[in-house]
């Protein structure tokens, strides 16, 4: 199948496609948001499946909608399938990169959660859980700055950034509820401040 750029979509990309999903699923402690420097360097920079207008749209999307946040998963399997071919291949990519990503995830958690409750106490599984949290944190940090720094106008908006520096610090230090900030930030893009 053609991508709308020239570009050809075999069988062996479809089956590379999912298999990098699987490897993702394993590597999203945290969730998959933390992923996004790695999915936009494979799927954008190496592949070209999708561009940066796309890649940034399917998250942005999905955060945006109702229900989980790993359907941005599905919406980036589902703009590859339009590119190489239409609807039909557009469902046939959000379905490989859902069941990619859910699969080994949900298979860990559904073999070890229960050993875990149980052993919740030993030194091991604190430290485990203790030492994620910074590594996790590291990836959050680094999916924030592919996105941010996605769109070259954005990288020179200090409004932008400035606002962003904000809400990060509002967050951290008060208990203001994060939907306040998201109803100000809307406010701010509907008048065109930012």
């Amino acid at each position: 199948m053609t991508l709308q750029n020239g570009v050809v979509m075999l069988w062996a990309d479809w089956w590379d496609l999912f298999q990098h999903f699987l490897s993702y699923s394993i590597a999203s402690i945290g969730g998959p948001l933390v992923l996004l420097p790695e999915m936009h360097h494979f799927m954008v920079t190496e592949q070209h499946w999708l561009t940066d207008g796309q890649f940034s749209a399917s998250i942005v999307l999905a955060q945006a909608a109702p229900g989980p946040n790993i359907l941005f998963v599905a919406l980036m399997g589902w703009n590859i399938g339009l590119n190489a071919g239409g609807y039909l291949a557009g469902f046939g990519g959000a379905f490989l990169c859902m069941v990619g990503m859910l699969l080994p995830s949900s298979a860990v958690v559904f073999i070890t959660a229960g050993w875990v409750q149980r052993n919740r106490d030993l030194k091991a599984v604190r430290a485990f859980k203790q030492g994620m949290s910074p590594i996790v944190i590291a990836m959050l940090i680094a999916s924030g700055w592919t996105l941010a720094t996605a769109n070259t106008e954005a990288a020179h908006d200090w409004p932008l950034w400035l606002i962003t520096t904000a809400t990060t610090l509002i967050v951290w230090r008060t208990k203001i509820p994060m939907l306040w900030l998201l109803a100000a930030g809307a406010v701010l893009g509907a008048s065109g401040l930012v």
